[in-house]
């Protein structure tokens, strides 16, 4: 028999609701650091994206994921899809700051957002947790769905 709640012991749902919430605030003081306390804001962290050469559709990308975590995750609006969408722009940080800074945390480094990633991924297995407002569709499901959209009338799916 599963015991609910954390007086039986923490629930798999209980451990996804705290990753949520725990990358939901993380999102939403790094988004509080980029719009208010980075010398130049919003605007400069976006120069600086494009001075380093990326195209404009990756700052793009990386504010809508960050804003995506920042307002979805701790409510529980489909966090695993959430925390899928959000992972290739810390794929993408953590190969910038390798690139400039090496591995090191202390160096400002590939190191923590190697470790965001690895949160998300936890997310996007975990599930949606507790108290989710809206539940991610069954993973399994999705991809049925997707199959059978891409079978032509001849193919079976």
């Amino acid at each position: 028999m599963r015991k609910a709640g954390l007086a039986g012991g923490p629930t798999p749902e209980t451990a996804a609701l705290l990753i949520r919430v725990l990358l939901g605030t993380l999102f939403i003081a790094h988004l509080y650091w980029k719009l208010a306390i980075l010398p130049g804001g919003l605007e400069a962290w976006w120069g600086n994206l494009r001075a380093a050469g990326y195209p404009a559709f990756v700052p793009a990308y990386v504010l809508s994921a960050e804003v995506a975590g920042a307002v979805l995750l701790i409510p529980g609006v489909m966090p695993r899809y959430v925390a899928l969408y959000a992972m290739p722009m810390m794929l993408g940080a953590a190969q910038f700051w390798l690139a400039r800074k090496g591995f090191y945390f202390t160096r400002a480094g590939a190191e923590l957002p190697l470790v965001w990633l690895a949160l998300l991924g936890v997310q996007a297995v975990a599930g949606d947790g507790a108290l989710a407002a809206v539940r991610s569709p069954d993973p399994r499901r999705v991809l049925a769905w997707l199959g059978r959209r891409g079978a032509s009338p001849g193919r079976a799916a």
